[in-house]
């Protein structure tokens, strides 16, 4: 565990906290208007290893060999110039901070960060932070790496969890779930939607199966999955019959068949590995998706009624109706695939850099 200190004077500035991989949704804007919940649990902290928020360059002021350097492969609008590896927390967190009143950048709903840190530590005035709470955007603080230390607040590192002790936890994500919206003419509201972190995880995972692909059409398994996958790469990939194969693989599945051409497999919560298999299956391209979205992929979790007597249990089927399904197909996240495929050394390919530039231009909304 862990505790972060103003590194003027070295008040401490958060609970303790346990370090996690960065959630594949920390960079997405959803919606418009949308009340999106806290990024990161309570209790944890991720290191962001990209730099992020102001100063921006734009991408005529960057050398190419410079953006390669910095693992961008393709153009992009605009690349922060920022000091990477800021600490990503919760709001309820953080502690010994006020905000800058001046330093609300331009945000409609909250706080966006547009003008840098916009808190300080309470005792020496110090920047040290920039919340984030603006519609659309995932609620977090971000810990200026040049602004504050970490130190360890007891001499035990806990190992991480195993993959076997991960899948028996089954803490799976849902598909779908209600957004709740801003005050507006109507009020505040809610409506039943794929869920947000799903939509970001097939955006990095669409990426990656592209560039596995080699430019040939692609099959992932029937049922949800290619609800997720199978409409986007049908869409971007050659028409004909199917040449590479993906398959769900991870803890507690069977060995993939050696024939197997992609993995989609689950990245463990606290380190960011991705999970890798033995054998023959060992050189299939790794898909990365959340634990939490790959887990329900391979095991639904549906509401089963659940016979009772006595006071209703929270899991028993109620007489109001089970969560609505969307009413349309899903949407890939546009923003999480494009800073995923551009980071990718595959895109330097022409067939690959078409789609982007496609995407970029006209590619039917339908598809993110």
């Amino acid at each position: 565990m862990f505790v972060f200190v103003c590194a003027r004077c070295g008040a401490e500035l958060t609970v303790p906290l346990s370090q996690v991989s960065l959630p594949a949704h920390a960079r997405q804007i959803y919606g418009n208007g949308v009340q999106l919940p806290v990024l990161m649990k309570a209790g944890t902290f991720a290191v962001d290893p990209e730099p992020w928020g102001r100063p921006w360059r734009m991408w005529d002021e960057i050398d190419p060999g410079e953006a390669e350097a910095r693992g961008i492969y393709a153009p992009v609008y605009a690349l922060s110039d920022s000091v990477p590896g800021a600490m990503v927390i919760a709001p309820g967190d953080i502690r010994g901070t006020r905000l800058i009143p001046e330093k609300h950048g331009g945000a409609c709903c909250g706080l966006d960060g547009a003008d840098g840190p916009n808190m300080a530590c309470e005792a020496c005035d110090l920047p040290v932070a920039t919340r984030v709470d603006d519609c659309s955007l995932w609620q977090a603080v971000r810990l200026s790496p040049d602004a504050v230390h970490r130190v360890l607040v007891d001499g035990v590192h806990a190992a991480p969890l195993s993959w076997a002790e991960l899948t028996e936890k089954r803490e799976s994500t849902p598909p779908f779930e209600p957004i709740s919206t801003w005050g507006g003419r109507l009020g505040p509201g809610h409506y039943w939607s794929w869920s947000p972190q799903w939509e970001a995880a097939a955006g990095r995972a669409l990426a990656h199966l592209l560039a596995a692909s080699e430019g040939q059409p692609v099959k992932v398994p029937n049922g949800l999955t290619a609800d997720v996958f199978q409409r986007a790469l049908d869409a971007l990939l050659p028409a004909g019959p199917p040449r590479r194969r993906a398959v769900l693989a991870g803890p507690g599945r069977p060995a993939p068949d050696a024939g197997v051409d992609i993995l989609l497999v689950p990245v463990h919560p606290q380190t960011g590995q991705t999970w890798t298999p033995a054998g023959p299956a060992a050189s299939a391209y790794p898909v990365p998706l959340p634990l939490g979205v790959w887990l329900w992929l391979v095991s639904p979790q549906p509401y089963v009624p659940v016979p009772a007597s006595g006071g209703i249990p929270q899991d028993v089927l109620r007489d109001d109706p089970l969560p609505p399904r969307p009413n349309y197909l899903f949407r890939a996240d546009r923003g999480t695939f494009q800073h995923t495929m551009v980071r990718l050394p595959a895109v330097r390919s022409p067939w690959l850099r078409t789609i982007l530039e496609n995407l970029t231009q006209d590619r039917p909304a339908d598809l993110f």
